[in-house]
């Protein structure tokens, strides 16, 4: 088992389990999500890259659950190399004054609230050598993206928040706009969008980690 971590929440489908097989070769995989069929799938993936993987089936806003998470990365390897957050809810595409209450709180709980506190609770096992990174997805304003762009971005501000108040000090915080890529997210934003046009997942996820080697 390598020596290095990753943390990654969101890590079933997507752009996380694409940066968690590639990481695999190099880090020890700690993968959060909710589907557990999904992460069991990612694991056998891991695996065949001969890497190595702790699944953790949760829900980012339960804050207990996040809590025994953290202690439980604590106790094992006593801190963690990096942690990419790729977790987040997409509401659906409506306009301002038709928003779903429920979608809202969805968004803010997840994009917002539950963002918070992990960076509350993850920030101790990155230390001052760790590194974090978070995803842009910058459509803010945009019509009909109210629900989803605004919690975005408060997301994002969070991040560029600590990003600033930690470059002195640690840990290094690092914000990425990952190129358009056939994801579940983007599917519910474009339904009839021509995916082959898109950015391959594993090509995209290769690019943003060399991005973050430099």
């Amino acid at each position: 088992m390598t020596d290095k971590t990753v943390l990654i929440t969101g890590a079933s489908r997507g752009l996380g389990a694409a940066l968690a097989e590639a990481l695999a070769p190099t880090h020890h995989i700690i993968a959060v999500a909710r589907t557990v069929g999904a992460l069991e799938e990612l694991d056998d993936r891991i695996k065949a890259r001969g890497g190595s993987a702790t699944l953790a089936p949760m829900n980012i806003t339960d804050t207990g659950a996040m809590q025994t998470l953290c202690r439980g990365i604590y106790d094992r390897w006593g801190s963690l190399d990096l942690w990419m957050h790729t977790a987040v809810h997409a509401a659906p595409l409506t306009p301002c004054h038709h928003i779903d209450a429920k979608d809202l709180k969805q968004s803010v709980d997840i994009n917002i609230t539950a963002t918070s506190t992990l960076i509350n609770y993850v920030s101790p096992l990155l230390g001052e050598q760790g590194r974090a990174v978070f995803f842009d997805h910058p459509v803010s304003g945009g019509n009909f993206y109210g629900a989803y762009g605004a919690t975005k971005a408060a997301q994002i501000s969070l991040a560029r928040s600590w990003q600033g108040e930690s470059a002195r000090i640690g840990p290094k915080v690092d914000i990425m706009t990952p190129q358009p890529m056939p994801t579940a997210t983007r599917a519910r934003f474009f339904p009839g969008e021509a995916r082959d046009a898109l950015n391959d997942i594993h090509v995209e996820a290769a690019r943003l980690l060399a991005t973050l080697d430099k």
